[in-house]
């Protein structure tokens, strides 16, 4: 089963993308890669709690807890384009002993997400993003310009110009 890939289109960010061309490519990628990672946590946090409410308290075993946020780096370097990853950690296999702490595997996420031939689907991921990517949206671009004018700042003092 494929992971279903969500994109989206940002508009009417002309003074922001005005001050990207006064900024180094480096910045450019620092600054967008902390901006990134910041809004991607609005829709990780948002998942995490959908997850609790399916979590069964009995079992021990934690989906909202190995909710995990990572760098993609193989897009990075395939494209050049940024990007993080948001998902349930430790995939779908099952150690041997069936650990129950909290932190332990819980491969049974992807029934409750894509439900099965016997089951209901009772998604958490996909509507974490589709209920989040408004704010997330609004993180990206306030933590991103912030970085920009930091950056700025930074360059117009370090040429003497104020």
């Amino acid at each position: 089963m494929m992971a279903e890939t969500v994109e989206f289109s940002i508009l009417g960010l002309d003074s922001l993308m005005a001050k990207l061309e006064s900024v180094t490519y480096d910045m450019k990628r620092k600054g967008g890669r902390s901006a990134l990672r910041r809004a991607a946590a609005v829709i990780a946090e948002n998942a995490k709690a959908r997850a609790m409410l399916l979590d069964d308290a009995e079992t021990g075993r934690s989906i909202a807890d190995n909710i995990v946020l990572r760098w993609n780096g193989r897009l990075f370097k395939r494209t050049g384009d940024l990007g993080f990853r948001i998902g349930v950690k430790h995939g779908a296999v099952l150690k041997d002993g069936g650990e129950l702490s909290a932190n332990s595997p819980t491969p049974h996420w992807r029934l409750l997400e894509f439900g099965t031939q016997y089951m209901a689907a009772d998604p958490f991921m996909r509507p974490a993003l589709e209920e989040s990517i408004s704010d997330a949206t609004n993180v990206f671009v306030s933590e991103y310009e912030k970085t920009i004018d930091r950056a700025i700042k930074r360059a117009a003092r370090a040429s003497g110009g104020g």
